[in-house]
């Protein structure tokens, strides 16, 4: 297994922030992949991350909900690692009477805000992303309530999550966007064709999520054993029996690639990710130490032209059931319809 002695920092975006090179998702500790975790042991996860150098932390206010704030907020007041760690977190999802919902409206950005904000326990929150996008009402709104959060010192940077290449434009325009949180992997490669490139035009820096492509590139298909019935992933196209036996061929190519290299799947599909640009910052979650070591340690593992080449495969099952709100269709409403 490959490792490595430190991690290194890079510039994420145009606008200044220094994140890094490899950060630290933090949903499965709270949320969405089974029982949330015990705290005493995720604080602990958190710190070891900190002090191995990974510092870039990722969560949301849907996460639990509120649940996965709340823990990272603690785990920042222990040994005042406050100032060590660059912070996103995120907004826009709730739920309303038992329903999920989204919502840009500027009176619910701010009030979102301030709650993260008080979860945290933090007087300033480094990279609020716009979670996902409300449809309902036009981008630039939504954006001009997030650049007074940024006048006011209450966020750093701006952030969107799963948005389109014209609403990134568009929300460009009205603030100089940061990162754009994203699915891509060696399982999810759709945003390479409009997404990534306009990212690059506008000197916005890429987040990529899920570049373990939910745990399928550290267990392999096997990993569905794990699954339980609070596990979302269950649900999820990709892992059904019927896409399944054909998507096992690509766990089979990385493990092939992975035994010449000396080092884990979870490391070449890792070290995949960092091949794509000296703008690109994955977030790969976890809940063990053990698992977060060698993570980092694909920050060690080279990639040639021809690795690269011969990681290009195709991949069955959508990434989402249809319902979920993806950057496929998060186009808002022209400005000049908002009233």
């Amino acid at each position: 297994m490959a490792s490595v002695t430190a991690v290194p920092k890079m510039k994420l975006g145009s606008q200044g922030l220094e994140v890094s090179a490899q950060g630290l998702g933090c949903m499965s500790m709270s949320a969405y992949y089974g029982t949330p975790k015990p705290e005493p042991d995720m604080i602990k996860l958190i710190h070891h991350a900190v002090s191995s150098g990974v510092t870039f932390l990722d969560t949301s206010d849907i996460y639990g909900p509120y649940t996965n704030e709340i823990l990272i907020g603690k785990a920042l007041k222990l040994d005042g690692i406050r100032e060590k760690v660059e912070l996103a977190t995120k907004f826009g999802n709730r739920i309303v009477d038992g329903n999920f919902d989204i919502c840009g409206d500027p009176s619910y950005v701010r009030a979102a805000c301030e709650a993260s904000l008080k979860r945290l326990d933090v007087n300033c929150i480094d990279l609020y992303y716009y979670h996902r996008i409300d449809t309902r009402v036009p981008i630039e709104i939504t954006v001009g309530e997030l650049k007074k959060l940024v006048e006011e010192g209450k966020i750093k940077y701006i952030g969107l999550s799963e948005a389109s290449a014209s609403t990134i434009r568009r929300a460009h325009a009205v603030h100089p966007i940061t990162a754009i949180q994203l699915e891509w992997s060696l399982w999810s490669r759709d945003v390479e064709q409009n997404i990534i490139p306009t990212c690059r035009e506008l000197g916005i820096g890429i987040v990529a999520y899920s570049p373990l492509a939910r745990g399928f590139f550290s267990s392999g298909p096997s990993v569905i054993q794990t699954f339980s019935e609070q596990d979302f992933r269950k649900d999820l196209p990709r892992f059904q029996p019927e896409n399944m036996e054909h998507n096992k061929k690509s766990f089979d190519l990385v493990k092939e690639i992975a035994a010449r290299k000396g080092c884990t799947p979870t490391q070449v599909a890792l070290a995949w990710v960092h091949n794509q640009g000296n703008d690109v910052c994955p977030i790969p979650g976890t809940t063990k130490i053990e698992n977060f070591n060698e993570n980092i340690g694909a920050l060690a593992v080279k990639l040639t032209p021809q690795d690269m080449a011969d990681l290009d495969f195709e991949v069955k099952g959508e990434r989402y059931m249809p319902a979920i709100n993806t950057w496929e269709n998060s186009d808002t409403p022209p400005l000049s319809e908002w009233k």
